[in-house]
């Protein structure tokens, strides 16, 4: 067995050749991930022992959620392309020019405060796929709409999915005998327990998450702007603080005093409510508009498959605004209704379709998939609902249905590998000498070597279980025991570095490799994960 410094080595080999290939000579992930599959397999093999059959059963999982997400990416791609071609997007458009004709407001309204309605409903990634296209569909560069898609991922996610990396990810992750038996010996449960944790998340949330939208805004502004300048995007600060503040005081509100299921759909909901508004009364928006340079003198990089014109045939007829918007307000009361355990229909869903893989090759990895309770079918219901709503001819359905299956090829072969790999990582811990996993040896060395100031790195192995997973929920389940163990060795609070830890893994789902790779997928970019 390796000594525990050069077990962490090895463990942090495998996202550093990612990050090496991605980042550093600009590999597309078509090129890299297969390398790293390789690579996390062979140290899985050599060094972890794995017998081949869990390597092999590991990766027939990650195909199974491959499904799911491209799936997902599907649903949200066929969604706009069909409103393109109904005319609904260039209603849409014209809506939010009404309000602002300045990217930095519409960023805010759309990415910021409707993602997060969206991240809050649904989860696994959703947000990215609609509000991406959707702002490329509005004039957003593709490169620009992937950035800001991802960074919506992050503060609503902790209680995104109607609270499920809280309901799910630390329960599953944390409750065990021994800690209910302490709280049981205190006049508690784990309930209780579980409130305070997703209390002292949201806390942190609503205060770092504030900044958010101003942080979104002066990264598309250095980044994407005519000037490439900071000062353009700090400009809407009072409007961008009044975005934020829209958000996360319902958002923390809600988180405390209520549950861990409704602070993102209600922080969304209220803050679309007020910000709208605030916005048609140029309430403190800046006396300057900001809009990006033509997008003739775009870079090549900048665009995707999903660049459309202004006009042209896809604008289609005249629609009035509230039937343009009426496929969205659908989209979202579906899956609210989908997520709520106070309704039957997600419980319908979930038992009436489920394909499951019991032990794989013999092993002890299983996988499943509920895919009518995933939002892909709820984004094709929308689609179909869509059709008649809008009156669309079958052609139309068709070209969306052809362009849409053509975006998805480039991803397809690129998260196989992708997901693949993260699946064998994360399963490393079934091994043959009985050792932890790659993630638990790489965190156990880090709180092995930081003693008294562990809190200010639960959140970074928070963020690196995101990281590698692309879930919030699965870095909980991975890390929440951990963490919650390193606390009472320390003599620290359990609750307030449970909640760093899902405050973590809500930041890291933004870098999340396979996020990068939906997220780009969503808005046509292939090969660019690494810019």
């Amino acid at each position: 067995m390796f000594a525990p410094g050069i077990q962490a080595l090895l463990a942090v080999l495998p996202i550093a050749l990612a990050a090496y290939l991605l980042v550093g000579l600009r590999w597309p992930a078509r090129r890299a991930m297969p390398l790293v599959y390789v690579a996390t397999a062979g140290i899985g093999l050599l060094a972890w022992r794995m017998h081949w059959r869990v390597v092999a059963a590991s990766s027939i999982q990650g195909l199974v959620i491959t499904f799911e997400i491209l799936y997902i990416i599907f649903g949200a791609i066929l969604l706009l392309s069909a409103l393109r071609h109904s005319g609904a997007v260039s209603s849409i458009r014209s809506a939010f020019r009404r309000i602002s004709v300045d990217r930095r407001v519409q960023l805010i309204l759309i990415a910021w405060l409707f993602g997060s309605f969206i991240e809050g409903a649904s989860g696994f990634g959703t947000p990215a796929a609609i509000a991406g296209p959707l702002l490329v569909a509005l004039g957003f560069p593709a490169l620009a709409a992937v950035m800001i898609g991802l960074m919506i991922q992050s503060t609503p996610v902790t209680f995104g999915a109607v609270g499920t990396p809280i309901l799910i990810g630390v329960t599953a992750g944390l409750e065990n005998p021994d800690l209910t038996a302490r709280l049981a010996a205190v006049g508690s449960d784990f309930a209780a327990y579980r409130q305070t944790i997703a209390a002292g998340a949201a806390v942190i949330h609503g205060l770092t998450g504030t900044l958010m939208p101003l942080l979104m805004v002066v990264m598309m502004t250095r980044f994407f702007g005519r000037n490439r300048s900071w000062t353009e995007g700090l400009s809407i600060f009072p409007f961008a603080l009044l975005g934020g503040l829209a958000f996360t005081v319902p958002y923390t509100l809600t988180g405390v005093f209520l549950g861990p299921e409704f602070p993102s759909l209600m922080g969304g909901l209220i803050g679309l409510a007020v910000v709208s508004t605030a916005a048609r009364f140029n309430f403190l928006t800046p006396k300057d508009r900001w809009d990006f340079p033509d997008s003739e003198t775009w870079p090549d990089d900048w665009s995707g498959k999903l660049r459309w014109k202004e006009d042209g045939p896809e604008a289609g007829r005249p629609m009035p605004i509230w039937l343009a918007w009426l496929p969205y307000v659908l989209l979202g009361l579906l899956l609210a209704a989908a997520r709520l355990p106070q309704l039957p229909l997600g419980g319908f869903l979930r038992r009436s379709f489920e394909i499951r893989l019991s032990e794989i090759l013999g092993t002890e990895v299983g996988a499943s998939t509920t895919p009518l309770y995933l939002p892909g079918t709820i984004l094709l219901l929308v689609v179909f609902a869509a059709f008649f709503l809008h009156r669309m001819s079958g052609r139309q359905l068709g070209r969306a249905f052809s362009e849409s299956g053509r975006i998805l090829l480039g991803p397809a072969f690129v998260l196989a590998f992708t997901i693949p790999m993260v699946r064998v990582y994360i399963n490393s811990g079934m091994n043959e000498m009985d050792v932890p996993g790659m993630p638990i040896a790489l965190a156990d060395w880090i709180a092995g070597n930081v003693g008294s100031i562990w809190p200010l790195f639960a959140p970074a192995i928070g963020a690196l279980g995101a990281f590698i997973a692309g879930s919030n929920t699965v870095s909980n389940l991975m890390f929440s025991l951990f963490q919650h163990g390193v606390a009472e060795r320390l003599a620290l609070s359990g609750v307030w570095i449970v909640a760093l830890q899902a405050v973590g893994a809500a930041a890291g789902n933004m870098i999340a490799i396979h996020n990068i790779v939906a997220a780009s997928a969503a808005v046509g970019i292939f090969g660019q994960e690494g810019s």
